[in-house]
């Protein structure tokens, strides 16, 4: 979290670094795990800080960001699992969620755990293709998150926390929290993430003769 005033160039983070993931992730794979670990670390770190400690929150930002993106970019091949790990967990909370549409709670520990499993496998086996797709659904999400949070910054001027976790007088970013189970939301995510997948394919990712 961080204080209210720095919602906007952190949701113009996510929006940018989305943007880049989606269309060419696999091309600046090294910068995009840079900017992905350092949005992870500022969040994990800046979450235990107190809500009035101004000073906390952004030197933690600061630090643990730095952290996160020094610690991915150097863990190069466990970035790929992760990032294989991470489309198999979102596979199984994308069946689970249509499955139980309109009922609340996450799908099985055991299914998600496979899944991630099987995802990081595939990931090592297929590198090219997994961070391909990783990046680019992975940043048409977070370009989604980073758009809702802009678009309703009147919203959070008023205390209301909306679609992207902004809320009183801190910026929150929850980046689960805008639910595929709405239909416009996941068409939107599944058609910029094909597109960014086909970019990257055809023209960004292309393999260099």
């Amino acid at each position: 979290m961080l204080p209210q005033s720095y919602g906007l160039p952190a949701a113009l983070l996510l929006v940018l670094g989305g943007a880049l993931a989606c269309f060419a992730g696999y091309r600046l794979f090294r910068f995009v795990l840079a900017i992905y670990g350092f949005i992870l670390g500022a969040m994990l770190t800046s979450s235990v800080m107190g809500v009035t400690n101004t000073f906390g929150m952004i030197a933690a930002a600061v630090v643990g960001g730095l952290v996160g993106a020094l610690i991915l970019v150097f863990a190069y091949f466990v970035a790929i699992a992760l990032v294989g790990a991470g489309l198999g967990a979102l596979v199984a909370n994308l069946v689970w969620g249509y499955m139980r549409a309109g009922v609340a709670g996450d799908p099985p520990p055991a299914a998600v755990i496979v899944l991630a499993i099987v995802g990081a496998i595939g990931a090592m086996v297929m590198q090219r293709y997994v961070i391909i797709l990783g990046t680019a659904f992975g940043g048409a999400w977070t370009l989604i998150v980073g758009g809702l949070a802009l678009i309703n910054r009147e919203a959070a001027r008023s205390g209301a926390t909306n679609a992207a976790g902004v809320g009183g007088g801190v910026w929150i970013l929850y980046p689960t929290t805008p639910a595929l189970s709405q239909q416009w939301l996941t068409i939107g995510w599944i058609v910029l993430g094909v597109t960014g997948t086909i970019v990257q394919l055809s023209v960004t990712g292309r393999k260099r003769k």
